[in-house]
């Protein structure tokens, strides 16, 4: 299959984590159990868990009041117990869950395509919101950190996602122009905001989300990654 032409020299494939790699709502799964009513509260917590999660990001950005996202997540994790359960829930609930989002699922493809693309010669790479605790966690149990040539969290600067120094690091760190990255996020926000930035961009839509109305557009749009290697020629 010809290379897509948006990808053509492309020399480094850089992918967001969370929910794009990994599962964000496997966390929740791994836990729903300790639930005192499973269906209808886990559902419930793990879709708040991740909105709330990435609205923190955004107003800690506008209020220059960062914290990592290990704190981010535990903050969001316990309004979202406050919302559904009333109270922290059961004992042992609320560090059960953050200990399994260190353990996140990978989605079924992502080994398989990390490995076509390395073995094509391409550099691969993390740019996650994530620290590096948790990142280093979740790569090595999942074992995608064994096929990745760099694992950028944005503690580096210090600013989450979509601010554009979060992307520069990419550039930095791989010494790839920005023009010769593929992005890979399932995040429409992040897809439109790389692609602003000047990423070649391929929006794993996995969740069936509309296309955002802001500045950047996605060069391809794929259900599922393994829909990328195609993209970079067969």
């Amino acid at each position: 299959m010809p290379v897509h032409p948006s990808f053509a020299g492309i020399e480094a494939c850089v992918f967001d984590a969370y929910g794009t790699l990994f599962d964000v709502h496997s966390a929740v799964a791994q836990c729903r159990g300790r639930f005192p009513d499973p269906e209808t509260q886990a559902d419930r917590t793990s879709e708040m868990w991740r909105m709330k999660q990435l609205q923190y990001t955004w107003l800690r950005g506008l209020q220059n009041r960062h914290a990592d996202f290990w704190q981010v997540t535990g903050d969001a994790l316990d309004f979202c117990l406050d919302s559904v359960l009333g109270n922290p829930g059961p004992a042992g609930l609320r560090d059960a869950l953050m200990d399994s989002y260190l353990t996140l699922h990978a989605y079924p493809e992502v080994l398989g395509v990390l490995q076509k693309l390395r073995s094509r010669g391409l550099k691969t790479a993390i740019l996650s919101n994530g620290s590096p605790m948790m990142l280093e966690k979740v790569c090595e149990t999942s074992g995608v950190g064994a096929l990745m040539d760099a694992v950028l969290s944005v503690e580096e600067v210090g600013v989450y996602k979509p601010h554009p120094s979060v992307y520069q690091l990419a550039v930095d760190r791989l010494g790839v122009h920005a023009n010769r990255i593929s992005f890979q996020s399932s995040n429409a926000w992040d897809a439109t905001a790389a692609s602003a930035f000047g990423f070649k961009v391929a929006w794993c839509n996995r969740f069936d989300q509309a296309r955002e109305r802001l500045p950047g557009a996605p060069d391809a749009e794929l259900r599922t990654l393994d829909e990328l290697p195609p993209l970079l020629g067969d």
